[in-house]
C-alpha cells in the first residue's frame, strides 16, 4: 500500500489546487458579468447611452452587461475607477470627450492615452437653453443680457472642465458675454436645476433637454453646430446667428491601457455588431441622440486630435484650475 505522508499529502494538494486555479485562470472571455461605468449621475445622455448599449450588446456576448454610475469630479472620479482597475476587460468605460479637457483643466492626471478606445457611437453638439417661460425667446436676447454691467446669468453645466462648461466659456469669449457658470454632477442634474428656476440656461446637447422641450417646458435658443440638428430643425445654429462657434461632445466605449489584445478584439467585435442593431439606432433616436459610429483607429485619431484642440482652448481661456 502506497500510504502519503503529510508532507506529501500537502505538496498533492497544492498542486490540485494551483491545477485548478490554472484551468479557472485559462477560461476564455467573458466567464463572468461586465461592467460599463458611467462618469456621471443617472438621467443625462452618457447614461442613456450606455444603457441603451448594455442592451444592445447582451445579444452578442454569453454575460450580461451591467451600467453602474460613478459621478464626480466632472467624470474624473468614474475614469479613475476603470484606470485603477485589473484591465481585464470586466470594466468598460463610457468615454466622453472631457477625457481630451480635463487633465488640462489640472483636474485629474488621467488622459486619453490611459485608454485603448473600442468605437466612438455618437457625437452631438452643445445648445442654449431656457425655461418655456424665460424672458430671452432668442439668442440674441440672451446674450445681450448677460452683457449688461452687473448682470448675474447663471448657466449649469456638467461640472467644471466638463465640454458644456467650455461650450459656455467660449460662447463667452466669442460675444464679449459674461455668465456665472454652475457646476452640477452631469448634464441631467444641471437640467433639473434649470427647471427648478436655479439657473437662467443650461450649455448641454439637445438630447440632454429633448424630452422637457417635447413637454413644453423649456426652449432651445441655438446650437453650436454647423448644420441644424435632426429632430430640432426649427432651432437656429450659432452660424446662422453670425458667431463662429461650433463645439460639442462624444461618447464611446473604452478599457484600461494593458487589456490583452484578444479582449480588445473581443469587445471591439461585439460592440460593432451591437451598434448595428435596430434596437440602438431606435433608442438613440428616441433620445435625440447622435448615433455617429467609428472604429477603434479612428475614435482614437479624433481623440488625438481633441486632445490638442482643448489644450490649446483651456489656455486661450485661461480656465485651468
Amino acid at each position: 500500500m502506497n500510504i502519503l505522508t503529510p508532507t506529501k499529502r500537502l505538496a498533492t494538494a497544492l498542486l490540485l489546487f494551483t491545477g485548478l486555479c490554472g484551468i479557472a485562470a485559462a477560461q476564455p472571455y467573458p466567464n463572468k458579468p461586465i461592467e460599463v461605468m458611467v462618469a456621471f449621475q443617472p438621467g443625462g445622455g452618457t447614461d442613456s447611452l450606455a444603457r441603451a448599449y448594455a442592451e444592445a450588446a447582451k445579444k452578442y456576448t454569453t454575460q450580461s452587461l451591467v451600467v453602474y454610475n460613478k459621478p464626480g469630479a466632472s467624470g474624473a472620479i468614474g475614469l479613475a475607477d476603470v484606470v485603477n482597475a485589473k484591465p481585464d476587460g470586466y470594466k468598460l468605460a463610457m468615454l466622453f470627450v472631457e477625457v481630451t479637457i480635463l487633465p488640462h483643466m489640472g483636474i485629474t492626471k488621467i488622459t486619453q492615452d490611459d485608454f485603448i478606445p473600442i468605437a466612438r457611437l455618437n457625437a452631438d453638439p452643445a445648445a442654449i437653453t431656457v425655461r418655456a417661460d424665460s424672458p430671452y425667446n432668442t439668442i440674441e436676447d440672451f446674450l445681450v443680457a448677460a452683457k449688461k454691467t452687473g448682470s448675474d446669468v447663471k448657466v449649469g453645466n456638467a461640472g467644471n472642465g466638463s465640454i458644456w462648461h467650455l461650450a459656455a466659456a467660449s460662447l463667452e469669449e466669442k460675444t464679449g458675454a459674461r455668465f456665472n457658470h454652475i457646476p452640477y454632477q452631469g448634464a441631467g442634474p444641471a437640467v433639473l436645476a434649470l427647471l427648478g428656476g436655479h439657473v437662467d440656461a443650461v450649455g448641454v446637447s439637445p438630447a440632454e433637454v429633448a424630452v422637457h422641450v417635447a413637454a413644453g417646458k423649456l426652449k432651445i435658443l441655438g446650437v453650436m453646430a454647423d448644420q441644424r440638428v435632426k429632430g430640432f430643425e426649427n432651432v437656429p445654429t450659432l452660424k446662422e446667428r453670425k458667431i463662429d462657434l461650433s463645439i460639442g461632445t462624444w461618447r464611446g466605449l473604452g478599457v484600461a491601457k494593458g487589456t490583452p489584445p484578444e479582449v480588445v478584439d473581443y469587445i471591439r467585435a461585439m460592440t460593432k455588431k451591437a451598434a448595428d442593431e435596430p434596437i440602438m439606432k431606435e433608442v438613440m433616436d428616441k433620445l435625440n441622440l447622435g448615433y455617429a459610429y467609428a472604429d477603434g483607429p479612428a475614435f482614437k485619431a479624433q481623440m488625438v486630435h481633441d486632445n490638442d484642440t482643448f489644450k490649446q482652448l483651456v489656455t486661450k481661456l485661461n480656465l485651468k484650475n
